[in-house]
């Protein structure tokens, strides 16, 4: 029983670990709600060239919440199908 119970935890956790790291992409720069500061979201919006995907980071604290930066990187794996 007690070993079923750690395993449990240990599955919770590393499920919220993994949820938190990973970079997500979303198509409008306005679809990003709540960014962490050293998140980073990649967004699909054409803005950069091809081959390449905008990157927007929570960069520091300020007194308004996260300020955020962008910048336009290599895309990784096959460009999506619009």
């Amino acid at each position: 029983m007690l070993l079923r119970r750690a395993t449990c935890l240990s599955l919770l956790i590393f499920i919220a670990l993994a949820a938190t790291a990973r970079a997500g992409t979303v198509g409008r720069e306005q679809d990003i709600v709540d960014l962490k500061l050293g998140q980073r979201v990649q967004v699909d919006d054409g803005t950069c060239p091809a081959g390449q995907v905008k990157e927007v980071r929570g960069a520091k604290m300020t007194d308004k919440g996260v300020a955020r930066t962008s910048t336009c990187v290599s895309r990784f794996g096959p460009k999506s199908k619009r």
